[in-house]
C-alpha cells in the first residue's frame, strides 16, 4: 500500500446554509477542511495510507479537527499540539449569477507560528512514497513556508515524489513577499505540478493565449504552452497537470483536465455540473484522484488523468470540503454512467 504525506493547515470553516448571504445568516454550519487535508481523506478515501502533517492548538477544538481526519481514516500521529488557535474560513455560497465569497480568520493560527526544526521529517516521511504540499502553506507565513521547504528537501533527498497544487490565494500573501519570491525555490523540488487555469499567470506570470474564462468554456489545447512553459521553468518537473473550469454560473460549470507529460498532451473528458451543491474542495479532489491515479495506474497517464477529473466531478456533489466518494463510485462515472440512479 503506497503512503502519501501531506503537510498543511485544516481550518474550522463555518458556512451559511441554504445558500443564504452573510447578513441574513443566523446560524452556520460546520466542518472542518483545507487544501492538504482535503487531499489526504480522498487518498485514505480510496485505500491508500494517507499521513497529514500539521500544527493543531491542544483544545478541543483542535482535537475535533484532528478527530475529523481520523475517523475517514487519516493518519493524524505527526500532528503537532500547540499555539493559540485555530483558523477559520467563513464560507458564503453562491448560486446562479452570484459568485460565493470567502472571508479569512487565520490570523496567529496554531500553524501560522511554526518554526523550522519544529517536524522530524526523517520520522514523518520514513516509508513514504509521495509528499504533497500546496501552494496555500506557504502563503500562511514565512514561518510555514520555511517548514514546507524543509519537508521538500527531505523528500528529494529520500527520491520521493513530491507534488505541489500551485494554488494561489490572493488574500493570504500579507507577510511581505511576493508568491514568485517563496514559491520558486519550492516548485523547483516538485516532480508533479498542479494548476488552475488562473495559478501559473498570478504565481509566475505565464499565461495561455487567448483565454477568457468569464465565457464559459476553455479551451484544453490553449493550455499546452502554460505546461511547457512551467516544465521549462522547472526541469524537475515530470508532469503538469491545468484543471480547466468553465464558469457559466455560480450553479454550471464545466470541468475538465490536461496533463502535459513533455512529449504528449492528454485531455480528459468535459463535464457538465449543472447543480453544483459545493464546489469547495474540487480542486483538492482532483489532486487526490490525480496521486491516487497515477500510484494505481502506473504508465497510464490518461486513465490517472480521467480518474482525477471524474473524482472532482463526484466532489461537487457533495456538502463540505471532503470527497466522499469510493473508488467504485469514480470508475463507474470514468465508465460513462452519469445517470445518478438509485443503487438499491
Amino acid at each position: 500500500m503506497a503512503k502519501i504525506v501531506t503537510f498543511g493547515e485544516i481550518m474550522l470553516r463555518l458556512a451559511t446554509p441554504r445558500f443564504l448571504r452573510f447578513s441574513q445568516a443566523c446560524s452556520f454550519d460546520v466542518v472542518y477542511g483545507g487544501g492538504e487535508a482535503n487531499v489526504a481523506v480522498s487518498l485514505a478515501n480510496y485505500g491508500l495510507e494517507a499521513c497529514f502533517v500539521s500544527r493543531l492548538p491542544d483544545n478541543d477544538i483542535g482535537k475535533a479537527a484532528q478527530m475529523s481526519l481520523r475517523k475517514y481514516g487519516v493518519d493524524t500521529r505527526h500532528i503537532l499540539w500547540g499555539g493559540e488557535r485555530l483558523g477559520i474560513y467563513f464560507l458564503e455560497s453562491g448560486a446562479v449569477s452570484r459568485g460565493s465569497k470567502v472571508v479569512y480568520d487565520r490570523a496567529h493560527s496554531a500553524l501560522s507560528t511554526i518554526e523550522p526544526g519544529s517536524v522530524d521529517w526523517d520520522t514523518v516521511l520514513d516509508g513514504a512514497d509521495w509528499f504533497h504540499w500546496t501552494g496555500i502553506t506557504p502563503a500562511i507565513s514565512a514561518g510555514t513556508a520555511a517548514v514546507c521547504l524543509e519537508g521538500i528537501r527531505a523528500a528529494n533527498a529520500r527520491g520521493i515524489t513530491v507534488s505541489c497544487d500551485l494554488n494561489y490565494r490572493k488574500k493570504l500573501w500579507k507577510y511581505g513577499k511576493k508568491p514568485h519570491e517563496v514559491m520558486e525555490e519550492m516548485v523547483a523540488g516538485c516532480d508533479i505540478i498542479l494548476g488552475n487555469e488562473e495559478d501559473a499567470e498570478k504565481v509566475f506570470g505565464i499565461e495561455p493565449e487567448g483565454v477568457d474564462i468569464t465565457k464559459g468554456e476553455v479551451e484544453a489545447a490553449a493550455y499546452q504552452s502554460v505546461c511547457e512553459q512551467l516544465m521549462s521553468r522547472f526541469p524537475r518537473a515530470k508532469k503538469v497537470i491545468i484543471t480547466l473550469r468553465g464558469s457559466f454560473s455560480a450553479s454550471h460549470n464545466s470541468w475538465s483536465g490536461v496533463l502535459w507529460d513533455g512529449n504528449q498532451l492528454y485531455q480528459a473528458p468535459t463535464y457538465q455540473i449543472t447543480h453544483i451543491v459545493d464546489r469547495v474542495g474540487g480542486g483538492d479532489s482532483f489532486m487526490g484522484g490525480l496521486i491516487y491515479g497515477l500510484l494505481t495506474y502506473p504508465g497510464d497517464d490518461q486513465r490517472a488523468l480521467n480518474f482525477a477529473v471524474a473524482a472532482s466531478c463526484l466532489k461537487h456533489t457533495i456538502h463540505g470540503d471532503f470527497n466522499l466518494v469510493t473508488v467504485e463510485e469514480v470508475e463507474k462515472l470514468m465508465s460513462g454512467d452519469a445517470s445518478g440512479r438509485v443503487s438499491r
